[in-house]
């Protein structure tokens, strides 16, 4: 027995676990890959989360859909601006407390994923009672959302506004 794991048993166990340690580390370094890919399922995710958030006017869920390098720039009119992750958050609250029944849809179309982002056109619709009138927004949006804890958030949107 002792010639035997001198010789020829014991490397070859020293051996085979050298081979078993490298797949296994390989196979999770494989599925850790996988899972920073970017997937059309997860732009989805993120346009539903969206519209449920604003809806329920969730400042709190919307700032965990927007990555926190953000830049946002808006046009309207002829006239630009541009916000960060704060100043959009803000821009929310603020329309939210000075309005009523306000309401949130999103689409997303002509998705190009790449690694770990995602370009996408959006387009949201949304609406409220202000001194008693209704107001409609329509925004059109060419996006990039990345990967944020195995979650698509927004990281840049330069939109062009319009009111209806």
């Amino acid at each position: 027995m002792k010639k035997l794991l001198g010789k020829g048993l014991l490397p070859l166990l020293i051996k085979s676990a050298s081979v078993a340690t490298v797949v296994a580390a390989a196979s999770t370094m494989s599925i850790s890959a996988q899972a920073a890919d970017m997937t059309e399922s997860l732009v989805q995710n993120y346009a539903a989360a969206m519209k449920a958030s604003a809806n329920s006017q969730n400042i709190n869920q919307i700032a965990r859909l927007v990555s926190d390098d953000a830049l946002i720039s808006m046009s309207r009119k002829g006239k630009s601006t541009s916000l960060d992750k704060d100043a959009y958050l803000k821009l929310l609250q603020n329309s939210w407390s000075n309005t009523s029944n306000y309401r949130y849809d999103i689409s997303v179309d002509n998705i190009v994923i790449t690694g770990s982002q995602a370009k996408a056109n959006v387009t949201t619709n949304e609406s409220w009672v202000k001194d008693g009138q209704r107001v409609s927004f329509v925004t059109t949006s060419r996006v990039t959302l990345t990967l944020s804890t195995g979650n698509a958030v927004l990281l840049r949107a330069v939109s062009q506004v319009a009111i209806n």
